[in-house]
């Protein structure tokens, strides 16, 4: 039996055509890692620019930050879209799963949260403007006064402190001379009872103000379990 050169076998190889199956395999791993490698890449340039532009929610938006939004938006997923449509799907999926991991990680850590959506800045304290924590909220004193007055807030004055959340809402807490009269507040004026000795009123209620302007927090759980 006359046995083939060693070089004429080593181009016969080098010749074949490949499996097709293969080629779609290797195809296939190679450019599903490279796509959802992107796709997280996007996820975190997001999450970086939204947290760079603000904390406002879109109903405050302006008509100017409203289109930019919408064009970082649009311009985050364009290189997904030109793909086609069954990655475009795929890509979907990964935004919601990943959103879904990054809401569980932030349950579980209190650190985490605060990097990926900020605490709570307090704006009025005692009826007084922070106004370092504006300047850094890029929140002008028209617009504070905007939302006190969607608030039904007339003056500043009555303010005992108000926090600009971190979806952008306004959390406003009104000093007792200009609180509303309660249920509660008419038991203690009907039933002595409600008042100690020492002639205050009995109150086992934690301010949940408080909580922002404190850092050591004993009361408060630093994750949810």
């Amino acid at each position: 039996m006359n046995r083939l050169p060693f070089g004429y076998i080593k181009l016969r190889l080098a010749g074949r055509k490949a499996n097709p199956m293969t080629n779609l395999i290797h195809h296939w791993s190679g450019g599903s890692m490279n796509f959802t490698w992107e796709s997280l890449v996007l996820i975190v340039a997001g999450v970086i620019l939204l947290r760079i532009s603000g904390r406002k929610s879109i109903a405050q938006m302006t008509s100017t930050q409203t289109v930019v939004m919408i064009s970082i938006g649009t311009i985050i997923v364009q290189p997904i879209i030109e793909y086609s449509l069954f990655k475009t799907l795929i890509a979907a999926a990964i935004f919601t799963s990943t959103l879904i991991v990054m809401e569980w990680i932030q349950m579980k850590s209190n650190t985490i949260e605060k990097m990926l959506t900020g605490k709570a800045k307090i704006v009025i304290e005692n009826g007084q403007l922070h106004i370092e924590n504006l300047k850094k909220m890029r929140l002008t004193a028209d617009q504070l006064e905007m939302q006190l007055r969607l608030h039904g807030v007339t003056a500043i004055q009555d303010v005992k402190i108000a926090t600009l959340e971190a979806n952008g809402q306004l959390g406003i807490e009104l000093t007792d001379d200009a609180k509303p009269l309660t249920v509660r507040d008419l038991k203690k004026l009907i039933h002595p009872d409600f008042i100690n000795k020492d002639g205050q009123a009995q109150s086992g209620n934690q301010n949940i103000f408080d909580e922002v302007g404190k850092k050591n927090k004993k009361n408060v759980p630093k994750k949810l379990h």
